[in-house]
């Protein structure tokens, strides 16, 4: 369980670098590095709601 907890950790700290990096980009009109930070940003998301989903999993066992 550390090592998720510690997975999420590196999850949310990607998500807010390349939020920032968006926000750069855009503001310097720089849209290559944007489109690029967007797309890593997605990347991050989609893999912490798998993860979310993982550890809500073993948390709540499912009852037949």
């Amino acid at each position: 369980m550390g090592s998720k907890l510690f997975l999420s950790v590196v999850y949310n700290i990607g998500i807010f670098v390349c939020l920032y990096i968006v926000y750069w980009g855009y503001s310097h009109k720089q849209y290559a590095s944007l489109i690029g930070a967007l797309f890593v940003a997605v990347m991050f998301i989609i893999l912490k709601i798998r993860l979310l989903k993982q550890v809500r999993a073993t948390e709540r066992p499912v009852k037949e």
